[in-house]
């Protein structure tokens, strides 16, 4: 199955969760991933502020306010094919941005430089237990990860982690992935 059809099914596949089903898994993906060293460790957090049907990221971004941690967000270059994290203090320091994404007002917000970025949630639409994974297909975390060197983890709904995915030479792995079932650790599969 090529990249494409498999974005495509795994999107429609999410889009049959219900309601209730899809705030309790991302509930339990939370939990788990709060449990993590890396959670615990991380001062600095860069996010993205998911939409429906991806994880929901809102509460795990007002949980690591509770805890005191810094969170940044992503703002694209869509010419550029890069992003920047600024950091958030509230969801209204926010306005629709790329591919009508929230991102940050770069106006209200500060300026976070990668290396200060302790833990990196990378999104995506489909997983190997490798920690490779299918994006959605702008290629804008391949070029961030590419020279990053903090800490990396998916979260993913346990149907979102399938034996093989089409990759490519730059495609990174990310170190771990949380779901609602499992923890993945990708660096020490056995």
């Amino acid at each position: 199955m090529n990249k494409k059809l498999m974005r495509r099914q795994m999107t429609q596949d999410l889009r049959e969760l219900d309601y209730l089903q899809y705030a309790h898994l991302s509930y339990q993906i939370g939990e788990q991933l709060y449990k993590t060293t890396d959670w615990e460790n991380a001062e600095t957090i860069g996010i993205t502020v998911s939409r429906f049907p991806e994880v929901d990221t809102w509460s795990i971004i007002r949980m690591a306010w509770r805890q005191g941690k810094k969170v940044t967000i992503p703002k694209s270059d869509p010419l550029q094919k890069e992003m920047l994290f600024y950091q958030i203090e509230s969801f209204l320091q926010m306005e629709k941005g790329y591919s009508d994404l929230y991102e940050p007002n770069t106006k209200e917000t500060k300026l976070f430089l990668k290396q200060e970025i302790d833990l990196l949630i990378v999104p995506g639409l489909v997983f190997t237990k490798e920690g490779y994974r299918l994006g959605f297909g702008g290629g804008f975390y391949d070029r961030f990860l590419s020279d990053y060197h903090g800490n990396t983890v998916s979260l993913a709904f346990t149907k979102q982690i399938k034996e093989k995915i089409p990759t490519d030479y730059y495609d990174l792995p990310v170190q771990k992935i949380v779901t609602d079932s499992m923890l993945i650790d990708c660096l020490n599969k056995a």
